[in-house]
């Protein structure tokens, strides 16, 4: 394929990802003066005819499903014997690259992306389409906290004739189920089967299912049961294991009956253990993992948030411990500066006995998102903070606590009228 420089009414503006059967394009529709992504067929692969039907089958599935959890598709191009589809572009990260970051997520956020993931398939399954590549790779987590599941490429959609044909297993090993595997006619549990393989693979660091020098990863899919989730990760809920387990047994039969009885049950965990907004937890987390920098958080999440929702966060994102055992001092701090802090945004968070007669200065506080900062030994907000601390003149004592960082301390003297920037990087406990 020559260089690309339009398709249509899309300007291209860079190649993003490349694959065996496609390449993935970041473009500009000039007619919206929108980000789209484009996804071309490569040549080789378009002159065979059932991977070209395929293909176009992909474009025609996914434009009739409109759901906030599936990747929009706006327009199909055929271009001489070139194929493309312009579809939504997510700015973010796939979860494959996520857990290339941060192999064991914390269980809040695995569960909240499972849960979106679980209510793409639902819709997905009620219109009569299988997904079965389910796997992370296709989960794409956008830096406001969003679920998009892709590629419908090998999708069954009931509207047209099955292209598999019998005894062929279509799919990636390390996530079909064991009928996918046997090539035998699948339906929505093999789908549930690969989301629980996903579900484990965040919690433990690790697929269940390992190919070794004497058993090939299909054997072991088909005839042994994987490591229980919670000998690999004690810190798994009992809840969530018998979630992975139940998605992931043997027989269809004993898998949840529908889909949408897994995301009932996703649910129920979920709306006990995350307080904040699942959409502000996911981007609390990517900005821990560097995926969200800390100067694009205001555009993905509210810069002033209650102190409850704070707590809650932290105990989400495997911040338990240090939200227990504060939970109680910072509720005291909240309640003696409680006015303060529910000042308008745009307002300077300030310290409790600061007066208007008094001589004061102001620090700016920059440090990683979920930190507690204590002056003088007082709670006073949790980063990020939306202005400047406001502090009487003089010596005074920081401290920065962060429950997966080391605790730090800083020494600062503040003059009148001034305005200083504490910069502290933390680092891993």
């Amino acid at each position: 394929m020559s260089k690309l420089d339009r398709i249509g009414n899309c300007r291209i503006l860079e190649e993003i990802g490349s694959g065996g059967m496609a390449t993935i394009y970041k473009a500009v529709q000039e007619s919206l003066g929108r980000t789209v992504a484009i996804k071309a067929l490569k040549p080789a692969v378009a002159q065979k005819s059932h991977f070209a039907v395929r293909f176009e089958r992909e474009a025609l599935s996914l434009s009739a499903l409109q759901h906030e959890n599936i990747i929009h598709i706006y327009d199909f191009h055929r271009v001489g014997d070139e194929l493309y589809i312009v579809m939504e572009f997510v700015e973010g990260i796939d979860l494959y690259d996520l857990l290339e970051r941060c192999p064991v997520l914390p269980a809040d956020v695995a569960a909240i992306i499972a849960l979106q993931v679980a209510r793409a398939l639902d819709y997905a399954h009620f219109r009569g389409v299988i997904h079965r590549d389910i796997k992370p790779a296709n989960i794409m987590i956008s830096k406001s906290g969003g679920i998009k599941l892709m590629d419908f490429g090998i999708a069954r959609d009931q509207s047209f004739g099955d292209l598999t044909e019998t005894g062929t297993g279509l799919g990636t090993p390390s996530y079909m189920s064991p009928e996918q595997i046997l090539g035998d006619k699948i339906d929505f549990r093999s789908d549930i089967f690969a989301l629980g393989t996903v579900l484990y693979q965040m919690l433990c660091g690790r697929k269940p299912f390992i190919e070794d020098p004497n058993k090939s990863v299909m054997h072991k899919i088909r005839l042994e049961r994987p490591i229980p989730a919670r000998k690999l990760n004690s810190a798994i809920p009992g809840e969530l294991e018998r979630i992975i387990e139940r998605c992931m047994e043997k027989r269809r039969d004993n898998r949840f009956r529908s889909t949408q009885e897994l995301v009932a049950v996703l649910e129920r965990f979920v709306s006990r253990t995350v307080e904040v907004n699942y959409h502000a937890r996911l981007v609390q987390f990517l900005c821990a993992q560097n995926v969200v920098q800390e100067n694009e958080l205001e555009s993905y999440l509210h810069p002033v948030l209650t102190e409850s929702k704070r707590l809650s966060a932290m105990r989400g994102s495997g911040l338990g411990k240090f939200a227990k055992q504060e939970a109680l001092v910072l509720a005291v701090a909240v309640f003696v500066i409680g006015m303060i802090q529910l000042s308008p945004i745009g307002t300077a968070p300030t310290m409790a006995g600061v007066t208007v007669s008094d001589s004061v200065g102001r620090v700016r506080i920059a440090t990683k998102p979920g930190t507690a900062v204590f002056v003088d030994g007082k709670y006073v907000d949790t980063t990020p903070i939306s202005g400047p601390l406001v502090l009487k003149t003089g010596s005074h004592r920081l401290e920065f606590r962060n429950p997966i960082f080391r605790s730090e301390t800083r020494s600062i003297t503040v003059e009148r009228d001034s305005v200083a920037t504490i910069t502290v990087d933390l680092h891993s406990r």
